[in-house]
């Protein structure tokens, strides 16, 4: 993987990319507070582990994940980049390959683990979320 993944222009576009506060994120996390859930945002689930889930749910050992269908290999909206199509296939198959090993730590230390794709109805999500946490 040492070729650049991209043109300059693509390159550009994709860096701004946001990592949190993505529009699918926000309408979920509203659909938890009008619900009277409180949860904190952006956090890493694990002491000592990088991964940041988008809300958790500490005493409650609930990490949630907002997927996005392109970089995480949704089955429904999954493409595949013609530019540069090996190293690409090879970026989010690791994407998926560290998603799978998150959840394995995660219910390995006794969390649950609820994973959203962002196509996903906000109201359809909370109630995964709510069933969950058991409330």
């Amino acid at each position: 993987m040492t070729r650049p993944p991209t043109d300059a222009a693509t390159s550009a576009r994709m860096a701004r990319q946001r990592r949190s506060d993505t529009k699918p994120e926000l309408a979920l996390r509203k659909e938890l507070h009008r619900r009277g859930l409180r949860y904190f945002v952006d956090r890493a689930p694990l002491r000592g582990q990088r991964r940041r889930a988008d809300v958790v749910f500490p005493r409650l050992r609930v990490a949630v994940y907002v997927d996005g269908c392109f970089w995480h290999r949704c089955p429904r909206h999954a493409t595949d980049p013609k530019n540069n199509a090996e190293w690409w296939a090879a970026k989010l198959a690791g994407n998926v390959t560290r998603d799978r090993a998150t959840d394995a730590a995660l219910i390995a230390a006794g969390w649950q683990v609820v994973r959203i794709w962002e196509h996903e109805d906000p109201a359809t999500a909370a109630d995964r979320v709510q069933a969950a946490i058991g409330r």
